[in-house]
């Protein structure tokens, strides 16, 4: 009020929350988002079914396509699914571990804030353990090779382990650690372009069908039915431009008045379409992907030249089939040479799966997973499970370094921050005491997931750690307190670091907000909510 007249500072549809209620509201949020994927975590963990609006069925444990299928309204939880969305882009695995610790860190806070511990204070002491177990989780690391195959199949069986193609892991764990090895660049350092390994997924057959093809698979059949349907050693040429006459920019007219004159237009353009076949032919070429149309003139002279032709591949299939291949990609044909050409052993169409496969290229840069299944959701949820294998691989052979699953690390980081926290001292200690807590909610997480009583095994894993045994994990299978790194469950570093970084900082920012200002359509609810 100013002189007795109200002054709007804010427009009336804009719903403000203030003071603590806006905190609270925060860490609500992020309490339901890491409640709604807590039961997915671990290899005994449960599936979720989600049905959008317009009733596609997903089916699957995967963390962050379980948030990415949920409607969210609130900005806190929305913050708190890009911190799963950020893991996923990062390192591809860990999108559940990091959300659930989020909830438990901002479980953790609410209760310092309901003993009036300043927000400051709390995000302080936050920093502080976080830095502190970076450092912690460097030292757990274990070095791994980058040609140390046996350890990377552990890695990739980890990151599988729980989802619903438990019955071909081991032919797909194979199929993942093959497929990072053949791309992987050794140019002083280890790196690994995600994308260089496609999937390829198909409905039809079983999910056993999966398969690893040194080459590329084009979604595409041959132009004309009079082409080879195999070709053997074949030898491949990649144009660009259309193998057709091209329509004139401007408008323009052709007389003909005699016969005598049509019959030489047809034999001029005819010649012309002829030499499009001739140059590839030329190049000793007898595999043709063109990026554009091949005129019916040009198939026919193919075909009989035993070529077999695909007309119209996307942009993106010529430059992987480029790399795969060793072949360059021309403009033109006439631009062909024999050394332009790439090589596979065998180039088949598919019927089936109305495909065209180029297959064992001698020293492929790009590969292909092609997976089948019987339905949809399967098919959909073997991809997801390779995309996390090849991804955590990836990780372990750029860093060279992993690091004991099942719980271990976050035990050790639960008991060597508290006694990090008493040489600190003053209110952060009480900060990194609750930060340390929240580490808790993983090991306490994988025992509820496994029907075992989460109390006895958190203190049977304490007491291990209280032991110096810092890869003491829980074996979801036995019930027992085992080395994680002898059982063989082992993940990238990469992961851990950034499951604790992403982690801290969104409860860092969620937990600094005072004053929640949220502009609301005249039709909805003020209030937000999930």
């Amino acid at each position: 009020m100013l002189g007795q007249q109200p002054v709007i500072i804010i427009r009336e549809n804009v719903d403000r929350t203030q003071g603590y209620e806006a905190q609270r509201s925060n860490i609500n949020a992020a309490k339901a988002i890491a409640e709604a994927v807590r039961s997915t975590l671990g290899p005994r963990g449960m599936d979720k079914m989600l049905v959008n609006n317009s009733g596609d069925v997903v089916v699957t444990n995967d963390g962050i396509t379980i948030l990415d299928e949920i409607a969210v309204q609130h900005p806190g939880a929305r913050m708190v699914i890009e911190v799963s969305r950020t893991q996923d882009e990062e390192v591809g695995d860990g999108t559940t571990t990091a959300v659930i610790l989020v909830g438990a860190m901002m479980e953790q806070a609410e209760l310092m804030l309901n003993k009036k511990i300043h927000p400051s204070v709390i995000t302080r002491g936050f920093t502080l353990g976080m830095n502190k177990a970076l450092e912690i989780v460097d030292k757990m690391a274990i070095p791994v090779k980058a040609d140390d195959k046996k350890t990377l199949l552990k890695i990739a069986d980890t990151a599988m382990t729980g989802k619903s193609i438990e019955s071909i892991k081991d032919k797909v764990k194979e199929i993942a650690v093959d497929a990072v090895m053949t791309v992987a660049s050794h140019d002083g350092k280890i790196s690994v372009n995600e994308d260089d390994v496609q999937i390829k997924k198909q409905t039809g057959a079983s999910m056993d069908d999966i398969k690893l093809i040194r080459g590329v698979i084009i979604d595409k059949n041959r132009v004309n039915s009079e082409m080879p349907k195999k070709i053997k050693n074949a030898k491949v040429a990649l144009v660009a431009s259309p193998l057709e006459i091209k329509k004139t920019e401007v408008k323009s007219k052709i007389k003909i008045s005699t016969i005598e004159q049509v019959s030489a237009f047809s034999e001029q353009e005819r010649n012309s379409l002829k030499k499009f076949a001739d140059a590839v032919l030329a190049s000793g070429a007898n595999v043709l992907l063109c990026q554009k149309g091949i005129a019916d003139a040009v198939q026919y002279f193919l075909a009989k030249g035993g070529v077999l032709a695909v007309e119209d591949v996307p942009e993106k299939d010529m430059k992987f089939a480029a790399r795969a291949l060793s072949a360059t990609i021309v403009n033109k044909a006439d631009d062909l040479t024999k050394e332009m050409l790439g090589t596979a052993e065998l180039v088949e169409e598919d019927d089936d799966a109305d495909q065209v496969v180029l297959s064992g290229c001698s020293n492929p840069k790009t590969v292909t997973i092609s997976i089948r299944g019987s339905s949809v959701y399967l098919v959909d949820e073997l991809e997801r499970a390779v995309i996390d294998a090849t991804r955590v691989v990836m990780d372990a052979m750029e860093d060279g370094k992993i690091i004991a699953g099942g719980g271990a690390p976050e035990t050790e980081l639960l008991i060597r921050l508290r006694d990090y926290a008493i040489s600190i001292g003053g209110r952060e200690q009480m900060a990194i005491e609750a930060y340390a807590e929240s580490f808790a909610s993983i090991p306490l997480t994988l025992a509820e997931n496994s029907g075992l009583n989460p109390v006895d095994i958190l203190v049977s894993m304490k007491q291990a750690h209280a032991e110096g045994k810092s890869n003491a994990g829980l074996n979801v299978f036995t019930g027992t307190v085992t080395d994680m790194v002898k059982a063989g469950v082992v993940e990238p570093l990469r992961i851990k670091r950034q499951a604790i970084i992403s982690s801290e900082e969104a409860v860092h920012m969620l937990i600094r907000v005072d004053d929640m200002m949220v502009s609301q359509s005249s039709h909805r609810s003020p209030a937000p909510g999930l």
